[in-house]
């Protein structure tokens, strides 16, 4: 490891992308994929345009695709930037997921205001008809329902759940399966490698196959910390989904370095932390070449477990390309500087990098 450590810190060039690509090393094992922004969707980024194609052949849009900023009025759809997403991953030969069509979160304003049944009915059947059924044989897979969960595995109070009660889900598969035929459907949510939670999402699968509607997948999001990386109830979560039929995915994997404060558990973006701070940002301008070996360490850890169950997984995808992109610079407090991806703010490849793309040649 430092040997390894030492040679990647002294990487500065482009990548040569014949010996060190992640789409590449791991083509026969599973896709790989990130988040997307807006920007690199346009091409704004020169070094994320460069790297994009490079490393990845899978795709998820952080924001462009969610309904508050696709559906923003009642009868009013901005489809230009997903569409030019759709545009952008055709021409890099790069698999999109679509990201999110049911979320509780990033509502637009008018359906949080939603009182009557039958209201919210008419929109949950109209987006979910429409922007699914707008990128059908264009897009490879959806989260058809998001975060649906609470972390005893009971189902999320959303506005969906009090207004249009438990079939909510099976509905939203259903009406995916319809709208989009030609698309893969998951279900996506954060912790359901824990016990409770992924009791809870089990049984949430088992109620979509028992009404007869297709679910292909499971996507574990895999927003963890270095210091506590569960690794065996990531293990026992692949078998136990594997078992239902259905794939494994890590649809939004970062590993955060930073202390979080006590007891905080959650990739809630609706929860976060206020008041004193002091302690939480301990690396403003740099991370420590300790904390560098301990990330890496980290990722080995999880890609050697990713590969012992190849079999099983169908995708792994980093929330976001670079580090000064990643959510966890503002969550679960403002303004810290973190480290969680594989590419560095300049687009430089990390020793974890290295690491991960040395874990295929120990297991493939």
């Amino acid at each position: 490891m430092c040997a390894l450590f030492a040679a990647a810190c002294s990487v500065q060039r482009p990548l040569d992308t014949a010996h060190a690509s992640l789409k590449q090393t791991f083509k026969n094992d599973f896709l790989i994929g990130t988040a997307l922004s807006q920007d690199q969707v346009y091409e704004k980024e020169p070094d994320a345009a460069r790297l994009i194609p490079q490393q990845f052949n899978a795709a998820t849009p952080e924001n462009i695709m969610k309904a508050a900023l696709i559906h923003p009025g009642w009868s009013e759809y901005h489809f230009e930037a997903a569409d030019k997403m759709i545009e952008y991953c055709q021409k890099n030969a790069i698999k999109v997921n679509g990201h999110t069509l049911i979320w509780h979160s990033q509502l637009p304003a008018y359906v949080r205001r939603i009182r009557n049944r039958d209201s919210l009915r008419l929109f949950f059947n109209e987006h979910i008809n429409t922007v699914a059924g707008r990128y059908n044989g264009r897009i490879f897979s959806w989260d058809v329902v998001n975060e649906a969960l609470n972390e005893d595995g009971s189902l999320r109070k959303s506005i969906f759940l009090e207004q249009l009660g438990e079939s909510y889900i099976v509905d939203a598969f259903r009406l995916a399966q319809q709208a989009s035929p030609d698309a893969e459907l998951y279900y996506n949510d954060y912790n359901i490698e824990q016990p409770k939670k992924r009791s809870g999402a089990i049984e949430l699968v088992k109620k979509i196959q028992a009404a007869g509607v297709r679910i292909d997948a499971v996507g574990i999001q895999g927003h963890w910390n270095i210091d506590h990386l569960p690794l065996q109830q990531i293990e026992e979560s692949i078998l136990a989904f594997a078992a239902l039929g259905v794939k494994v995915m890590f649809t939004e994997l970062d590993l955060g370095v930073l202390p979080n404060p006590r007891g905080f558990n959650t990739a809630d973006v609706n929860q976060g932390v206020n008041g004193n701070t002091t302690g939480l940002n301990p690396y403003p301008n740099g991370l420590p070449d300790s904390v560098q070996i301990k990330l890496s360490k980290g990722y080995e850890k999880l890609f050697l477990l990713f590969m012992k169950h190849r079999d099983k997984i169908s995708r792994v995808t980093f929330w976001g390309v670079n580090d000064g992109q990643s959510w966890l610079n503002n969550f679960p407090v403002r303004g810290r500087t973190n480290y969680p991806l594989l590419f560095d703010r300049q687009y430089k490849p990390k020793p974890a990098f290295y690491t991960v793309i040395a874990t295929q040649k120990k297991t493939g």
